[in-house]
């Protein structure tokens, strides 16, 4: 730690530094020249001065830029306060590893906070110091193109995932070098957006917000992350980074949250469309009274603090406790002492993309795969001759998925340089066949596809969304795969039934119609740098497929929004001796429950579940339950299966879904053996909030159920007394 006096160096700021200390430029500011950001200075009413004066920079620029604009910075802060550099790192900064939606599927928090500190070594090397991750907005929407960067539609597994990205980022001290702080992001609610339409309205119950949206926030708090940023959206009728009761009343007073808050990028600008505001100067009160400290590419703070301090309408003691807080958070990231971080040029170049992490970057692809459907085709031989690539990602680099950090195309492994590298001697053909952009419709290249199908011992058609078409404001409408891309599929399944598919995209798709003919569908997400080569040793069975959804596959985009966790209605389907069965709730053309559910995933072995073991039937508030789990492996091969527990409240006094993830296990299994995996269960498990949002258990019976949602191998019941 520093041995210079901050409150000191607190008092000696003039007000106009205060407040620039509290803003964020994006690196555009640094790195072009002063001619091509003429408009950017004019609208944020910049000058030398003034930037020079900014706390914090957004954006990744490499070890050798960043340690030029920080030794600049310091040269020209006539307090010689170093900069934070901050940026998302979402699923790697140049070595790639899976988008969380994918490593959710994994059910693995050492693997995520394995690869989550191999970012933050690459990260912190290349110069930054902050991650604007974990992302864990709660989904149940697959049309909202941000789905890739939560680890899923579960809150349980959201937050653990979250906490493991905050362990592995933050270590036990931010200041070592090899550590980056994280930011939770967006609270709250952000994937609650109406219609699954990025930026949109977010009406939500209080109840709701505090069952499903609010616990993996929570879980990242309790984690330790240092810093929050607040979401886009409005949440009942108000904006989040000015919304007083989420910000101050949840997050402060309820959470005990002690740590920074940043806006989202020109956030409080946005009040303006919001209505909720007239002018920057009432949103800059707005949103400092609402425990924003950092502004992140708005003027809002640079033009109007100062003013409101002289005017006397926030006081300069609050000003001076933000830029405190801002100033003991330098000194805990150690920038004082070093005001670089260790940044280093040479080691940037050693360790990013270094064989130890684009091994672990493969192992995170293997293991995130899920094997939705196989009808005895995969894996394939490794004796076959004669393969065939077809569809627009058989050979293509693009599958790092997006918010890749610095990670490139060119540096991603694809399949049929995977295949090459795993079976030097087949004969592999590549054949594009169709273009997979939505308005892409020639069907031009669909006769070769097909005369390659027939020609080849085993066909892997690699389909799946253009990778920029999920992320950020990339919402769709229409989930099926883009252009014609399953009439490609029908053809070339007709040619030859050896078939499997491999799947490239953010998101869950509707595959009701693809998958009626398609022997065998492989997801591998967006699976980064190494998605080749963990796509050929899955195909080929160099490993056994063990991931299970952490999302929902829909079974036609009407469906959505769509989860695991509902809630039964008063006429459920299905009830032949209810009066009413005609007028039961259902979709008439395709019913109400999901293609592929949530927990769901194949192996190329076979997990017996053979007894489900309580060693009580009752509790009270002090007890405690243990659960054991024996099951087997039936098959042939060594594989992992994640062991999921799901709770069922059969009756309380507010309506509760049919079933919730309570715990889960991953284990490995060698072939003909068998584990017993144990759960303990006690009354706070058992909580949930009522209707007057109070955060209760109540006595009765429960059910607990081992398998995947709507799927049970073995159910018992307990009672809480």
């Amino acid at each position: 730690m520093a041995k210079i006096d901050l409150r000191a160096l607190v008092a000696q700021m003039t007000l106009e530094e205060k407040a620039d200390q509290l803003v964020q430029l994006a690196s555009i500011f640094y790195v072009k020249d002063k001619a091509e950001i003429t408009g950017p200075i004019n609208h944020f009413g910049l000058d030398d001065e003034s930037i020079a004066r900014v706390g914090t920079m957004l954006g990744g620029v490499g070890a050798e830029k960043a340690i030029e604009i920080q030794k600049a910075h310091m040269e020209g802060d006539r307090n010689h306060i170093p900069m934070v550099f901050m940026r998302d790192i979402i699923h790697g900064c140049y070595t790639v590893f899976p988008i969380p939606l994918a490593m959710g599927c994994s059910f693995d928090p050492q693997l995520m906070e394995d690869c989550s500190y191999m970012a933050a070594k690459e990260g912190s090397v290349s110069g930054s110091h902050v991650t604007f991750t974990p992302m864990v907005d709660y989904v149940r929407d697959a049309r909202w193109g941000r789905v890739m960067e939560t680890c899923g539609e579960d809150a349980k597994l959201n937050g653990i995932m979250g906490a493991a990205q905050v362990r592995g980022f933050q270590g036990d001290n931010i200041a070592d070098h090899d550590r980056l702080a994280t930011c939770v992001k967006h609270f709250a609610a952000y994937g609650g957006a109406e219609s699954g339409r990025d930026y949109n309205t977010v009406e939500i119950s209080e109840r709701t917000l505090r069952q499903f949206y609010f616990p993996a926030y929570k879980a990242c708090i309790d984690a330790g992350t240092k810093m929050l940023m607040p979401s886009f959206n409005t949440l009942n009728g108000i904006p989040s980074v000015a919304n007083k009761w989420l910000m101050n009343r949840v997050l402060r007073d309820e959470w005990g949250f002690d740590g920074l808050v940043i806006s989202d990028y020109n956030a409080i600008g946005e009040l303006i469309r919001h209505g909720i505001i007239g002018d920057l100067k009432d949103g800059a009160q707005l949103a400092f009274e609402s425990g924003c400290h950092i502004d992140m590419m708005s003027p809002a703070y640079h033009k109007h603090l100062a003013e409101l301090v002289n005017e006397g309408v926030i006081e300069e003691s609050k000003l001076d406790a933000y830029v405190l807080k801002f100033l003991e958070f330098k000194d805990e990231l150690g920038l004082f002492d070093d005001p670089y971080h260790g940044a280093d040029p040479v080691k940037q170049q050693e360790i990013c993309l270094c064989e130890e992490h684009r091994a672990l970057a493969r192992k995170a692809a293997e293991d995130s795969s899920v094997l939705l459907k196989n009808e005895g085709v995969l894996p394939f031989s490794k004796d076959v001759k004669k393969i065939a690539l077809i569809g627009p990602f058989a050979d293509n680099h693009a599958i790092k998925g997006a918010w890749a950090g610095s990670g490139e195309d060119k540096d991603c492994v694809t399949v049929r340089e995977g295949i090459a590298n795993l079976l030097p001697n087949a004969e592999i053909t590549v054949v594009t066949g169709c273009g997979m952009l939505l308005t892409d419709t020639d069907k031009s290249g669909f006769d070769e596809a097909v005369e390659a199908a027939k020609a080849a011992d085993a066909v892997i058609l690699c389909l799946g969304e253009p990778q920029n078409y999920s992320g950020e404001s990339c919402s769709r409408a229409d989930l099926r795969l883009t252009g014609v891309q399953e009439e490609l599929a029908r053809a070339v399944c007709a040619a030859n039934a050896n078939t499997a598919m491999l799947l490239f995209n953010g998101r869950p798709l509707v595959l009701s119609e693809i998958s009626k003919f398609t022997p065998a569908i492989l997801e591998m997400w967006m699976p980064g740098c190494e998605g080749g080569n963990a796509a050929a040793n899955l195909l080929f069975g160099e490993v056994n497929p063990s991931g299970k959804l952490s999302m929902s596959f829909p079974k036609a985009v009407g469906q959505c929004p769509i989860s695991y966790i509902y809630y039964n209605t008063g006429r459920p389907k299905g009830k032949a001796d209810d009066i009413f069965e005609m007028y039961g709730s259902d979709y008439i053309d395709c019913g109400v429950m999901p293609l592929y559910f949530f927990g769901e995933g194949l192996s190329y072995t076979n997990f017996v579940y053979e007894s489900m073991v309580l060693d009580k039937k009752e509790i009270d508030e002090n007890g405690e339950l243990t659960v054991s789990v024996t099951l087997r492996n039936a098959g042939e091969r060594d594989g992992k299966e994640v062991v999921q527990l799901y709770l069922r409240d059969l009756v309380s006094s507010t309506a509760r879904p049919m079933q919730e993830l309570v715990a889960f296990e991953k284990v490995f299994i060698p072939a003909g053996e068998s584990v017993t995996v144990e759960f303990k269960i006690t009354e706070p498990q058992l909580r949930y909030y009522n209707f007057d949002c109070e955060f209760v258990s109540e006595k009765g019976d429960f059910q607990l159920m081992v398998g995947y949602a709507n799927h049970f191998a073995l159910k018992d019941t307990f009672k809480l007394i």
